[in-house]
């Protein structure tokens, strides 16, 4: 069985045994030098709006994907012709670029773009050649205090702890999985508490998602899993650093029961 770690300076994936794949596509935040006086936001308000921390959670499995750049250069996790930020209306109403970003350089942006589906395709072929059905957990955070870093938090009745998106898939087929993810993460003592999980309230997933169960109809269930910035500054960045290993164990306590529940999907297929 292979156990490669493929990376380009951009992103980095790592091919193991499991049917689970776990991914931080939006955890990077470097810019390649060529734009990098381009932007017109500076490092921290590109960062706000970037998953940090998501890659420490993805060693929950030995297959991960992670970007390194940040989703300001280029996101991967929207569709090609939105992948580059290029009006305020594409990024929360920010003003990305001091100016229009030549062409030539948004090429280089969208070839990269393009080699990232290539290999993630390729490594998700494999698993699924392997495993029949493969199973990901695409991890990414979102913000809730959007007035200010002294503002009021956004109301916890439309914006979940754990959000899980679920809109693209063939949710009746995945019913197993989804569920057991679901109560297995809802059920863990998250220092003596509960987390708040819930399904499609504040997203229902992205590209990266539609475009797995696209390339792979009912051979793939992807799970987008959001979590609130609960665990840390938003507007600083500075996280908790008990929070971030009590997420990461949370995750973990999933992976057994999922993987079960994948068996008797794969079953039926």
């Amino acid at each position: 069985m292979p156990d490669p770690t493929q990376a380009q300076s951009y992103y980095s994936i790592t091919t193991g045994h499991s049917p689970l794949i776990a991914t931080a596509i939006h955890d990077g935040h470097q810019v390649r030098e060529n734009i990098q006086s381009l932007f017109s936001l500076n490092s921290d308000e590109r960062l706000r709006e970037e998953d940090p921390y998501t890659a420490g959670w993805v060693s929950i499995t030995d297959n991960r994907i992670i970007g390194l750049n940040s989703r300001f250069e280029m996101d991967l996790n929207r569709s090609r012709d939105k992948a580059i930020y290029r009006k305020p209306e594409d990024a929360w109403g920010l003003t990305v670029w001091k100016d229009e970003l030549p062409e030539e350089l948004a090429q280089e942006s969208l070839a990269r773009y393009d080699q990232f589906y290539a290999d993630v395709k390729q490594m998700l072929q494999g698993i699924a050649d392997r495993h029949g059905c493969f199973v990901v957990y695409d991890l990414h955070t979102y913000n809730h205090r959007r007035e200010g870093a002294n503002g009021s938090e956004a109301d916890p009745q439309e914006n979940p702890e754990v959000n899980l998106g679920t809109g693209n898939m063939n949710r009746q087929l995945w019913a197993p999985v989804v569920d057991a993810f679901t109560q297995s993460l809802q059920q863990y003592d998250y220092q003596g508490r509960h987390l708040d999980v819930r399904e499609n309230v504040k997203f229902e997933g992205g590209h990266f998602m539609r475009w797995i169960h696209d390339t792979f109809p009912d051979r793939a269930c992807v799970i987008s899993i959001e979590f609130k910035k609960f665990f840390m500054d938003e507007w600083t960045g500075k996280p908790d650093e008990a929070q971030l290993q009590e997420i990461k164990s949370a995750l973990q306590s999933t992976t057994e029961p999922v993987l079960q529940a994948r068996e008797q999907v794969c079953k039926t297929l």
